[in-house]
């Protein structure tokens, strides 16, 4: 219902005539009827000139103002484009409606002011935050960047969040430091982090912190993992033995 009745009070102007082509028109190449030249509108059967304001141009669409601002211009109250107020050390963007802060300045409301660069870090691209980023080894603390102090048997991450150090392959993050993995008989190391940093191999079962042989009973396999079993097809588990389904 609404849209019905926009469109009752906002009834849409036709795109092109019928019958003689007055000023400010031209035929179609094609189909017949005649279209209003760039910068005129069509009227009933006439095409009359769009206002167009100074630093503006002419869309060629039939709805709204029929003109839009020039690159740097903005519209101001619809009938008027303004250049765009830009502050000092700032350019346009791309799109031509805004602006940005040079390199080494960020935007502080209305104006671009210097970006206070703190030892061991670099300009970035971005142009929100702070404008800068921490040298490799280092992290952002208030408005400085402060060493980050890796452990004995650890390596820099390099991650842009998280854990700014891990342990090396063979030990494991203990109480901010990377302990050697205490590596059983008949095991090898895995770097899951949820783990203890070691596995058994394959037909062993993690006891504690030992890897003890499996001892399958008859009609059994080991699984995938290797480190559990389970019964053949068609045998099912009855009080540690595999028997023949009923």
């Amino acid at each position: 219902m609404v849209g019905l009745i926009a469109f009752l009070a906002f009834p849409v102007l036709a795109q092109d005539g019928t019958g003689p082509v007055p000023e400010n028109a031209e035929a179609r190449n094609y189909g017949g009827g005649w279209d209003c030249t760039l910068g005129y509108r069509v009227d009933g059967e006439e095409c009359v000139a769009l206002d167009i304001p100074e630093n503006a141009y002419a869309t060629g669409r039939s709805y709204g103002s029929g003109w839009s601002c020039k690159r740097g211009y903005e519209e101001v109250g619809g009938a008027v484009c303004e250049a765009i107020s830009m502050p000092e050390n700032a350019f346009l963007q791309s799109s031509g409606f805004d602006w940005q802060c040079d390199r080494g300045y960020r935007q502080d409301r209305e104006t671009c002011v210097p970006i206070d660069l703190p030892e061991n870090a670099y300009l970035t691209d971005d142009p929100s935050g702070s404008g800068w980023a921490c040298e490799r080894g280092f992290t952002a603390l208030t408005d400085a960047c402060v060493p980050i102090a890796v452990p004995e048997n650890g390596y820099l991450t390099n991650a842009g969040y998280g854990a700014e150090w891990a342990c090396e392959r063979g030990f494991f993050e203990f109480d901010g430091r990377c302990d050697p993995v205490a590596l059983p008989a008949n095991a090898f190391l895995d770097q899951d982090a949820y783990g203890p940093g070691w596995r058994c191999e394959r037909g062993f079962a993690a006891v504690d912190n030992a890897c003890v042989a499996m001892d399958l009973p008859v009609n059994a396999h080991l699984d995938r993992s290797g480190n559990r079993w389970r019964c053949d097809r068609s045998f099912q588990l009855s009080d540690g033995a595999c028997v023949l389904g009923q």
